[in-house]
């Protein structure tokens, strides 16, 4: 009798890792991986989907517009979902929408119909973020910026690889049938089920924080520091995926470079971008999150301002600046779970929330500036010299949001310094 308890206790221990730690990571981990996926595959199938429903630009835009109407949607009740439910089942719940989306888009013969999907995949998107923030949160309590960055890290390694598969599948022929649009989607999105697989059985710390010590969310409002945190947060992801949308096009219309030559240089921008995430965590664990946020996005501003000033030869610059931006969105995230480690999931929800108000309003102003300054500056000698101009001007407004969110890091920096809560 005695003989078999220390085996029954290294077997409950085992069993109390792989449900308690192991499956709880890999749920993050995975997800994150297959998150990426699930954003940034539109890219080849948008022109597709285009000819098929013979859609105009207008429509292809309010498409869009759903996505981002869905992602902050699900963002703003999300947060409420994870203290009623529990991270564990708002997680599963969220792979789970998203693999149903992907039969739905599959079988999707009219634009309203697409148009629904579109917009059901996105809730299911937000739902995602943060949950699998949250989920974070609670589990990355050592080592907080490393864990966030490596979390992250799978993020920008699917986005980085997601184009080029979904080109893939897009031609393949099965028994004669080509996957075309629908089929890499349901494919694509039907791997949200792989994440499940360790969610179910995990254990999540779903602690129920006493009402005493939870933090309403009028009250975390009424905090400076969350404001700051949604600016730095705003500008910074603002800095980070408007690249994606404006790069080839600035490097094709600017400096005549060939589709193919302007698309080897973005993935040349998210090749440093991920390569950053993977190096990046152990940094800011020995610098602390708010002198990390203030370094890495100064280097992005500097970085961009100084590929516009050198013109086409400094154009490498643009994909080096991705080294520097990629870690502000998971050393916020760090941020916050440390310094709201009770109130993690009101204050994510928050913080992502505004932050997807300002990416929408802050994405506009770009093509506002580009087409503004192109008006200002054209001239019927010289008609390129508006546009040159206007591209110049509009990424320059990106670099100036990575500057800005430098500067209202240091801000924060020196707020939380006098009040010795530096992090």
């Amino acid at each position: 009798m005695n003989s078999t308890q220390p085996e029954l206790t290294k077997t409950k221990t085992k069993r109390n890792f792989y449900t308690t730690v192991l499956f709880p990571i890999l749920t993050v981990y995975v997800g994150f991986f297959i998150f990426g996926f699930s954003e940034n595959v539109k890219g080849p199938a948008i022109p597709r989907i285009q000819t098929d429903f013979h859609l105009d630009e207008m429509q292809i835009g309010t498409l869009l517009s759903l996505n981002s109407l869905g992602y902050l949607l699900a963002c703003s009740f999300t947060g409420l979902l994870v203290r009623k439910w529990g991270v564990k089942w708002v997680s599963i719940l969220s792979f789970g929408l998203m693999a149903l989306t992907g039969v739905l888009m599959f079988f999707s013969q009219t634009y309203p119909a697409l148009s629904g999907s579109y917009f059901l995949m996105y809730i299911g998107n937000g739902m995602l973020e943060i949950a699998l923030a949250v989920l974070g949160a609670q589990i990355f309590v050592k080592n907080t910026g490393t864990m966030m960055n490596l979390a992250h890290f799978f993020y920008g390694l699917s986005s980085t690889v997601a184009p080029m598969l979904a080109s893939g599948l897009m031609k393949l022929t099965i028994g004669g049938y080509t996957l075309d649009w629908r089929g890499m989607y349901l494919i694509i999105l039907l791997l949200s089920v792989i994440p499940m697989i360790p969610a179910f059985p995990g254990r999540f710390p779903d602690k129920e924080t006493p009402a005493e010590e939870r933090i309403p969310t009028k009250s975390l409002m009424r905090d400076p520091a969350i404001w700051l945190l949604v600016i730095i947060l705003s500008f910074g992801v603002i800095s980070e995926m408007a690249v994606g949308g404006w790069l080839v096009n600035f490097l094709e219309k600017a400096y005549s470079w060939d589709t193919s030559s302007a698309s080897g240089m973005l993935s040349a921008f998210f090749l440093c971008f991920t390569f950053a995430r993977l190096v990046a965590g152990p940094i800011t664990d020995k610098i602390g999150y708010t002198l990390s946020l203030i370094l890495f996005a100064g280097f992005t501003g500097i970085c961009t301002f100084a590929a516009i000033l050198a013109g086409e030869p400094g154009a490498v610059l643009f994909a080096v600046a991705g080294a520097g931006i990629a870690p502000v969105y998971p050393t916020v995230m760090a941020l916050i779970a440390d310094r709201y480690r009770s109130n993690s999931d009101t204050a994510i929800s928050f913080i992502v929330t505004m932050m997807g108000v300002g990416s929408v309003i802050g994405n506009y102003l770009i093509g506002a500036i580009t087409d503004g300054i192109k008006r200002l500056f054209m001239s019927a000698q010289d008609p390129e010299i508006g546009l040159l101009r206007g591209l110049q001007a509009g990424y320059a407004f990106i670099g100036l949001c990575a500057v800005i969110c430098s500067l209202v890091s240091l801000i924060l920096y020196v707020r939380l310094k006098k009040r010795k809560e530096l992090l």
